[in-house]
């Protein structure tokens, strides 16, 4: 009982095996089936179809005006883009972008491993031009927490074939880091599926934001290759 605990409380937000259930959410909605359920759940929360375009949408988000575009692969929707209905002068684009950062650094339900903010004194149409720098920040939706005994059972077959059961009944400090090496392995490969970014984009010499919320379990892999 003591190694599933053990193993169980390391490995409390990680399982591979359960991934495909964990997904990206855009507003609550999975970024997954098919391309008009998604258009018809977003409609849902109050997105319109676009005048132009049927398959794109309109309407509010996180207090600006959006364009929706839902992105699939094999039929499959694997991206949300939304791209800011209104450009903007550079000023405007920066305090957009860093508050941006700003948000997603404060909601508890991401986690990021870099400091995206463009400095005040940044010359960002000199760095876009000259430098063709590329402006954006990624952030990973957290995991959602898995049964502990679910967790236990899948990584047990893992770890007996390294170690014996009397050394899990009672683990040394060498085998304790070995069993959070699992753990941070499974993190290492669940999170990156769980990514949404935004960047800047340029038209016609003023800005705007496009903001990307990705399921890479549905992203193409090169299997139609």
């Amino acid at each position: 009982m003591r190694r599933i605990l053990f193993i169980s409380a390391l490995l409390v937000i990680s399982n591979s095996l359960f991934a495909q259930k964990d997904v990206t959410k855009f507003m609550g909605i999975p970024v997954d089936g098919f391309k008009s359920e998604m258009i018809q759940k977003l409609k849902e929360k109050g997105f319109v179809s676009s005048a132009s375009d049927k398959n794109i949408l309109e309407g509010e988000f996180n207090g600006a005006q959006v364009n929706v575009h839902v992105v699939t692969n094999n039929n499959k929707v694997y991206r949300i883009m939304l791209c800011d209905a209104h450009q903007m002068e550079e000023t405007d684009i920066r305090i957009r972008f860093n508050n941006l950062c700003q948000q997603f650094k404060n909601n508890s339900n991401y986690v990021s491993f870099g400091d995206y903010e463009i400095a005040d004194d940044e010359d960002i149409a000199y760095e876009l031009t000259v430098h063709d720098k590329r402006y954006e920040a990624i952030f990973y939706q957290k995991p959602l927490a898995i049964d502990t005994t679910e967790i236990a059972n899948i990584v047990k077959e893992s770890v007996l074939s390294k170690y014996t059961q009397q050394e899990l009944d009672d683990p040394t400090e060498e085998i304790k880091k070995d069993i959070a090496k699992i753990s941070i392995d499974y993190l290492k490969e669940i999170i990156p599926k769980k990514s949404v970014w935004f960047m800047i984009s340029k038209f016609a010499g003023k800005y705007y934001i496009t903001m990307f919320y990705d399921n890479e379990y549905n992203r193409a892999n090169g299997e139609d290759l």
